[in-house]
């Protein structure tokens, strides 16, 4: 059943299932997010959004639509996992975005998630969302916010110097076979970080290698390559005690999917020969821009970022809602 909101000057709005609507009457949206994903964030958004209009079209995408004046105005997804529940997506076309339609879409996703009793952590992270600090959201009562960036460099024109590492290490280009060594370093890195906060995923090894394999196998962070893709071992031990991951986002474009390393070899300038590599390769693939993102309280690794050259293009913020 829809539900009547508010009118408009285009006419009354109303929130209906996602599955009611067909991949056709998303297209003007989608072509627009499409187009705000590559002059904003300089990321080719096609891929996701042909998920979105093949899951549509099947009526398998659970979530909301934002019906304006008999048109489709707006859209957000969900994915359950187990105990948990993803906003994938949330959207709506800018002659009808406003933060009451936004909310709406929101809210109408957050009591859809809710009504299962198994789940109890909501998580989104909408880079596309316009951030505020005071943004109003529902269910404030259970939400947790934390403001993120969005960094970028130029790669035409950054020099990459060689930093020094002061802990003997090697580096190897990923493989698949060291998915599980590397879930055990990131869940270490991330043991009581606000990141582990963020995505439950990091607070544990299963977890890690669940968020691994989500990257390297999906599109959500772009194509994964395994060229620009490093891990470090300690060379006294030989344990594996880093990872750098990269995709490519556009066609010269990549991104920084994950970058850390065990605790033990913190402040050594491993991380820092990890991410140059990543860069460098990505570089002679052709990319003239990476980008990463980044929790704006972690602040070592934003100065080690903007020692790098990285700069903060944009803000954006995570949500988790708990104990609704």
């Amino acid at each position: 059943m829809a539900a009547v909101l508010h009118p408009t000057p285009a006419g009354t709005a109303e929130i209906v299932d996602l599955r009611t609507v067909s991949a056709r009457d998303l297209e003007p949206l989608l072509q627009e997010e499409t187009a705000g994903w590559r002059s904003k964030l300089e990321w080719e958004f096609e891929p996701s959004a042909d998920l979105v209009r093949r899951f549509v079209e099947l009526r398998s995408l659970a979530g909301s639509a934002l019906v304006v004046g008999g048109r489709v105005a707006g859209y957000v997804y969900y994915i359950l996992e187990e105990d948990k529940g993803l906003i994938g997506d949330l959207y709506v076309i800018e002659e009808s975005r406003s933060l009451e339609n936004e909310n709406c879409l929101m809210e109408a996703a957050l009591a859809d998630i809710m009504a299962f009793r198994s789940i109890d952590r909501i998580e989104a992270q909408l880079m596309m969302l316009e951030y505020h600090s005071a943004r109003s959201l529902p269910r404030a009562d259970c939400l947790s916010a934390y403001q993120r960036n969005f960094m970028r460099i130029d790669l035409r024109h950054a020099s990459l110097d060689e930093g020094r590492v002061r802990r003997p290490m090697y580096l190897e280009e990923w493989s698949d076979h060291y998915h599980h060594s590397a879930a055990l370093v990131l869940a270490a890195a991330y043991a009581g970080h606000v990141d582990s906060r963020i995505n439950d995923q990091y607070r544990s090894a299963a977890g890690a290698r669940k968020f691994l394999y989500n990257i390297v196998q999906y599109p959500g962070c772009g194509a994964f390559c395994r060229p620009a893709s490093y891990v470090a071992f300690d060379a006294a031990t030989g344990q594996l005690c880093g990872i750098s991951l990269a995709s490519i986002v556009a066609p010269e474009c990549g991104h920084l999917t994950q970058i850390c390393v065990a605790p033990y070899v913190r402040g050594t300038g491993i991380g820092h020969a990890m991410m140059r590599q990543s860069l460098l390769s990505l570089r002679r693939m052709g990319c003239s821009a990476v980008s990463l993102t980044v929790t704006t309280s972690n602040e070592d690794a934003v100065a080690l970022y903007e020692r790098v050259g990285f700069r903060t293009a944009r803000h954006f913020a995570a949500y988790v809602w708990e104990g609704c």
